[in-house]
């Protein structure tokens, strides 16, 4: 049975076989009530949408390598944020790095371990244009503040010479949860547009200006899909499974980029050889350098207690991790994530040895 990696907030032990599909739907049951239910898991886990596709397939092929069981909930950065901090699970997983406020409500402190990268991309449903549209920064803030509101405005025809475009609304879709990839799309405007910066900010949620909402990736890219004028952001395996363009962006260095892996590599590269050896990862490489960098890219992450006090638990949770670091980047790029540039996989299995497994942190 071939496997669909957009499942929405589903628990996903392994996606093997029909009987699969009731234990689904009972822990999808679940996860809408905010729980994480173990149906017989290990280890459990909860967090972002955003590498769901990809942590989907990690979790069923090491199962049947190791027939260890990960029952993950994806229920967006900040549900799993708050389950990690209210200890039901054990690990989380983030786009946007933990602030220094949620970190001081933790019980136990947690390392950021970044796993890949992705792209969040500007989609949009315009059936009157068939080429990818270019869009700068500015425009992009312009279009979500709700100053620009039909798509033949001015300053999207100007980056969009030769392209006819209709005189119809613009309807912008933005997520309706506390997300991480709400807060990487939000720190590029913030990086990029001045006033945007000063209200709404960034963040794993804000109040936007315009806009219907969506649950997770999925809920925005559907959103967009059926509704005739739609924009808005989402990451880039789900604009693929949906048949969605994306727009090419403007980048630091003036080239237009189109998302893929190559680019969100580059802009990858360049972010990883300024890190310090005493980094802890919680950084933002959106708006960086390069020609050729796809100016909203990301790491994301899993959140791991630096003590894990159940041995079995413990051990099993860093094997993963080994594994992900490993033979699971190997999987990345087809799934439309860049893999971590090795340099930087080296130095997080190496931070593997400091974290403290059993009661007595041995």
């Amino acid at each position: 049975m071939r496997c669909n990696w957009v499942l929405g907030a589903l628990a996903l032990v392994a996606c093997a076989g029909g009987d699969k599909s009731a234990s689904a739907t009972k822990d999808s049951t679940s996860a809408a009530n905010g729980a994480v239910a173990s149906s017989g898991a290990d280890l459990t886990g909860a967090g972002a949408t955003f590498p769901f596709p990809l942590y989907s397939k990690w979790f069923a092929d090491y199962a049947a390598k190791s027939g260890v069981k990960i029952n993950y909930q994806s229920i967006g950065s900040g549900g799993g944020i708050r389950q990690l901090t209210e200890g039901t699970v054990d690990f989380g997983a983030s786009d946007a790095p933990m602030s220094d406020d949620e970190m001081s409500k933790l019980k136990t402190p947690v390392f950021h371990f970044p796993t890949v990268l992705g792209a969040v991309v500007l989609t949009y449903n315009v059936p009157e244009v068939t080429q990818p549209l270019q869009l700068t920064g500015e425009a992009i803030a312009q279009i979500f503040s709700g100053k620009i509101t039909k798509w033949n405005d001015k300053a999207i025809a100007a980056l969009n010479s030769g392209v006819k475009l209709p005189g119809t609304d613009i309807l912008v879709v933005h997520r309706s949860d506390g997300s991480g990839t709400t807060y990487i799309f939000t720190d590029y405007l913030s990086s990029v547009n001045a006033d945007w910066a000063k209200a709404p900010g960034k963040g794993k949620e804000v109040q936007w200006p315009v806009g219907i909402g969506g649950k997770g990736n999925e809920g925005v890219a559907g959103q967009i899909k059926q509704t005739p004028g739609a924009i808005g952001y989402i990451e880039l395996v789900y604009a693929k499974q949906n048949n969605l363009p994306a727009a090419a962006i403007k980048n630091a260095s003036g080239q237009f980029v189109a998302p893929s892996v190559e680019s969100v590599t580059a802009a990858a590269d360049a972010a990883a050889a300024k890190f310090p050896p005493s980094t802890d990862y919680r950084v933002s490489i959106v708006n960086g350098p390069g020609a050729a960098a796809y100016p909203i890219s990301s790491f994301t992450y899993l959140l791991i207690d630096k003590t894990l006090v159940d041995p079995t638990k413990g051990k099993k949770l860093v094997d993963f991790l080994r594994w992900a670091l490993t033979d699971g980047e190997k999987e990345a790029a087809p799934l439309d994530y860049a893999p971590l540039p090795q340099s930087l996989d080296t130095r997080l299995i190496a931070r593997l040895d400091s974290i403290k497994v059993g009661a007595s942190g041995t």
